[in-house]
């Protein structure tokens, strides 16, 4: 018996379709952008007001910085809010809300700046509780701290509290250069030195500098992640003294300038780079103080 093979022509194989690679980044997106454009059709006629006004004087120039490095700090911890879990409020993110979208209508016709540019602080914790509960608020405690220093506080109060300040740099500054030779007299918040005579302005040594240092230490604080309350706690003092002797540098600076180079020339370039000064003296100090406190009290940083 002859056997016959019997050939079988292939199948066609049919196309394998592929899943999709969609990660629905763009529905993550979305909702983002959304409340950008809420947050600037908001808050963004203020932050113009704000530019065009207080924000081009040398006492609130912190402010837009204050701003980006807030909004810097959030963006830092995107990854960790995605992690939270979506634990939606209601009640609470309501009445927040109600409260911002209030002081910032009535500060804004009414021309208060503390209740218009505070409301941002509402308004964000409102945001952070609907979407994530109080472990949202928790996570972004210190930017929402941080928007505090950009509030321009009422002049009545700052004046109180800057005289003081003022005429206590004056003192230290002048009798600093007089021991060191220099012909200084003061009257008050007015310092002569040779025939040129230095008014001690807000910029210079008020409560507003005194914020933006206060500001650029707890940045650095929350950049160096120490875990010790102590050591903190400490460092947080001690920034109080640190803006002070900043200022009463900078004081100095602008006086020896004056005295050496002119009024024109204490008045011009010199008068906006002794802000430099101001910060880099700040900064130095802070660093030279915490290097001291280490020596008691330990580095240990969480990750």
């Amino acid at each position: 018996m002859i056997g016959h093979s019997v050939h079988t022509a292939p199948e066609a194989s049919s196309p394998v379709r592929q899943p999709r690679t969609d990660d629905g980044s763009w529905r993550m997106a979305a909702p983002v952008l959304v409340l950008l454009a809420g947050w600037l059709a908001m808050f963004g006629p203020s932050y113009y007001s704000l530019s065009q006004t207080i924000w081009s004087s040398d006492e609130q120039g912190h402010g837009p910085i204050i701003l980006g490095v807030s909004f810097w700090l959030l963006y830092q911890k995107r990854m960790a809010f995605a992690a939270l879990p979506r634990r939606s409020m209601l009640l609470l993110p309501g009445m927040l809300m109600f409260v911002g979208v209030v002081a910032c209508a009535v500060g804004r016709s009414q021309s208060i700046w503390m209740l218009e540019i505070g409301a941002q602080i509402l308004v964000l914790s409102s945001l952070l509780l609907f979407y994530f509960g109080f472990a949202g608020v928790k996570l972004a405690w210190f930017p929402l701290l941080f928007m505090i220093f950009m509030i321009p506080w009422p002049g009545d109060w700052v004046s109180v509290v800057t005289s003081p300040l003022k005429s206590a740099v004056s003192a230290v500054a002048s009798n600093m250069l007089y021991q060191l030779g220099y012909p200084v007299g003061r009257s008050g918040v007015i310092l002569t030195v040779g025939p040129y005579q230095l008014l001690v302005a807000d910029a210079c040594a008020g409560l507003n500098s005194m914020f933006t240092l206060e500001a650029l230490g707890l940045l650095y604080m929350n950049i160096m992640r120490y875990t010790s309350v102590a050591r903190n706690a400490c460092l947080a003092l001690l920034i109080v003294p640190i803006s002070f002797t900043a200022n009463v540098v900078r004081v100095m600076i602008l006086v020896l300038v004056t005295y050496h180079f002119g009024d024109a020339a204490g008045q011009g370039f010199v008068h906006g780079f002794a802000g430099m000064v101001l910060f880099t003296v700040a900064l130095l100090l802070i660093l030279g103080v915490d290097k001291l406190v280490g020596l008691f009290v330990p580095a240990e940083r969480s990750p």
